[in-house]
């Protein structure tokens, strides 16, 4: 087989004939491409691009985290975005419920005006999220595994933040798959 050398100038072809902008722009690059006298910029990897990009972003991610007043029940469980985004979570709709305070909790059913009343029906006071963890009769058995889980490296109560740190993480997770909102909600009510 006959090896050719191939040379061909792609520069050649004036796709842009006619048009001032694209004809300057084109004879810029060629200019740019065959100069080595003043290169202006180092060669920067990817990879650094993109952790600089990341950087950036996280950066300015918590900025508006931190200014915003909304989600502020998420607020207290994740206050800083860079810690949540390294954890790896099994979102579950009782997780979303009890790190977000929307769904099924009377609070929140009552605020839409789904439901009569926010009671919880241990019959105490308002069903949110802090009275859901820190107080609830009703819920003492598993609160109680949770505070012993929490106690063997902390003190009790714990703020919502350490309680989704690594450590703790197992231990509320199991706390919160253990109720059932549902079950709950409809046991008591009547």
């Amino acid at each position: 087989m006959e090896n050719r050398n191939w040379n061909i100038d792609f520069h050649c072809v004036k796709a842009h004939a006619g048009n001032y902008g694209n004809e300057l722009a084109d004879q810029l690059a060629k200019e740019a491409a065959s100069s080595t006298e003043n290169e202006s910029y180092k060669k920067i990897p990817n990879s650094t691009v993109i952790r600089k990009l990341n950087e950036g972003s996280l950066i300015k991610w918590q900025s508006e985290w931190d200014k915003t007043t909304k989600g502020q029940i998420k607020k207290d469980f994740f206050p800083v975005i860079q810690d949540r985004l390294k954890m790896k979570i099994k979102v579950t709709p009782i997780f979303t419920t009890m790190t977000t305070g929307h769904g099924n909790i009377k609070s929140y059913l009552h605020r839409f005006k789904i439901i009569e009343s926010p009671t919880c029906p241990c019959g105490t006071t308002e069903q949110k999220i802090d009275h859901l963890i820190f107080q609830c009769e009703l819920l003492a058995k598993e609160r109680n595994k949770l505070i012993s889980g929490v106690s063997k490296t902390d003190n009790w109560p714990i703020s919502k933040n350490r309680l989704e740190i690594c450590e703790h993480f197992k231990s509320f997770s199991k706390f919160i798959h253990e109720i059932s909102l549902e079950k709950l909600n409809e046991m008591y009510e009547g």
